[in-house]
């Protein structure tokens, strides 16, 4: 909007620096950081008064989580709204692909606040039902992956490969709502520990903040064998309000937790990074970057299939996290352990640009 404004109003100066993607992060990042900061506290009251008993707790989860009941939950509307008013001030308006983020960014935070609302209303963990949550998931992506791949070609590349791609024609469209549904739901089962699912996200958005930047320079991608699309490089804006915006949420969800994302800054953040990764036309690298929400996406569904089939488990608990709690490792261990793990799965994804 302020990049609009200063175009409108001819401020050459501001326009000049405004017009730099690099400066519009950095300010960005601030931005949703400062009003993350700000508006936090309140917030938190707000929430903690409206909920009284906060998110219910799992009677057959880790003992040791009992002690967090009273914790109120839906702290991702705090995300969400440091995040949605930084990218409309620095952010350039009249880019489909900001659009296309931010719809499955605030669409899929109202889903997950109708089943926050649902578990708190009716003290239970059982929230919307699944089929009804992954139906208005695939709407909300449908129409994305529409606004998306209208502007890109259809092909889906691979990774550590020459501009090597697979034409998928009509398919791709729904690889893509798969993908961006794919990515919000993981990152949902990976929200389980205090700081758990926000770090590696901030991670995650870091990475691809960088190749949506290299993307969308002709001359970077050209270099590095990469594909390249015309506007992609204002995503990297959209990914440093994420950064922004998180890193303030993990002001308080540090450990013990004041407040909970829920599934409102869950399901918002992961569709988020799978629409983003579309857009950047490097969905196998978010497979990469985003390794820890895919193995704790794969540990539930192993889980699961295994039980009904043998009645037997694999794991203690699922998803995987829980069952390194039930090994006898402390919260903080699995959370810092894991932030590890995500730090080297960037790196992983980031040397994918240069071993083509």
């Amino acid at each position: 909007m302020l990049y609009l404004i200063a175009e409108w109003l001819g401020f050459e100066g501001a326009l000049n620096l405004i017009r730099y993607q690099t400066f519009r992060a950095g300010a960005t990042l601030m931005t949703a950081l400062v009003i993350g900061l700000v508006i936090g506290p309140r917030f938190i009251n707000m929430l903690r008064v409206r909920q009284g008993k906060g998110q219910p707790i799992r009677e057959d989860g880790p003992q040791t989580h009992l002690a967090k009941r009273g914790t109120p939950t839906m702290g991702g509307l705090m995300i969400l709204t440091s995040l949605v008013i930084s990218m409309l001030l620095w952010m350039d308006l009249t880019n489909p692909f900001v659009w296309a983020c931010l719809a499955v960014t605030v669409g899929f935070g109202l889903i997950g606040f109708m089943d926050d609302y649902d578990k708190v209303s009716k003290s239970s963990h059982r929230g919307v039902s699944g089929k009804v949550r992954l139906l208005l998931e695939f709407a909300v992506a449908g129409v994305a992956s529409w606004i998306v791949v209208s502007q890109i070609n259809t092909f889906l590349y691979v990774p550590f490969f020459n501009n090597l791609g697979f034409e998928l024609g009509w398919l791709y469209y729904v690889f893509a709502a798969v993908v961006i549904v794919g990515a919000g739901n993981a990152v949902n089962l990976t929200d389980g520990l205090d700081g758990l699912a926000i770090m590696p996200v901030i991670i995650a958005a870091g990475t691809f903040a960088l190749i949506c930047y290299l993307v969308g320079r002709v001359d970077y991608s050209g270099y590095l064998g990469i594909p390249h699309v015309p506007g992609a490089g204002e995503l990297a804006i959209f990914c440093a309000a994420i950064m922004g915006a998180g890193l303030a949420f993990l002001w308080f969800n540090a450990p013990p937790a004041a407040v909970f994302m829920g599934d409102t800054g869950s399901l918002a953040l992961g569709g988020a990074l799978g629409a983003i990764a579309v857009a950047a036309h490097h969905e196998i690298v978010l497979a990469i970057v985003g390794g820890l929400f895919v193995v704790e996406a794969l540990s539930v569904i192993i889980q699961v299939f295994w039980f009904k089939r043998t009645g037997k488990r694999i794991f203690r608990m699922a998803p995987i996290h829980h069952h390194f709690e039930q090994l006898g490792w402390s919260e903080s261990k699995v959370v810092i352990r894991f932030w590890i793990v995500s730090i080297v799965l960037a790196l992983m994804g980031l040397a994918t640009l240069k071993l083509r």
